[in-house]
C-alpha cells in the first residue's frame, strides 16, 4: 500500500467516527453518545499504562513522559466530548422550545 491509500483510509475511519458519534449523541438516551469518547479514553489509560520507564528516568521525567501521552492520546476523547455536548445541547434547546410552545397553547 502506498501513503495516499493510508491517508484515504485513516481519514474515512476519523470522518465515520464522528458521523457515529453524532448520530449515537442525537439519541434519546444519553448514555449511548458516551460509548466512543469511553474507548478512546480507555485506549489512552493503556497507552499511559504501556509507558517503558528505563532505569535512568528521573521522576520528573517520568512524570513529563505520563503527562504528554496522557494529554496527546485524550485529544480524540475531547473532540468526541465536545462533539457530544454540542448535540446535546441542541436536543436540550429543542426540548425547551417544545415546552414553551405546549405551555403558549394552555
Amino acid at each position: 500500500m502506498n501513503i495516499t491509500t493510508n491517508v484515504f483510509i485513516v481519514l474515512a475511519i476519523m470522518v465515520g467516527g464522528i458521523l457515529l458519534q453524532i448520530f449515537l449523541s442525537k439519541n434519546e438516551s444519553k448514555w449511548f453518545g458516551l460509548i466512543l469518547p469511553f474507548i478512546t479514553f480507555s485506549y489512552s489509560l493503556l497507552m499511559v499504562f504501556s509507558i517503558a520507564l528505563t532505569d535512568g528516568m528521573t521522576w520528573w521525567d517520568t512524570c513529563g513522559v505520563v503527562a504528554s501521552t496522557l494529554f496527546i492520546s485524550n485529544i480524540p476523547t475531547i473532540i468526541l466530548i465536545a462533539i457530544y455536548f454540542g448535540c446535546r445541547e441542541k436536543i436540550r434547546q429543542k426540548k425547551a422550545l417544545e415546552k414553551m410552545n405546549i405551555q403558549d397553547l394552555e
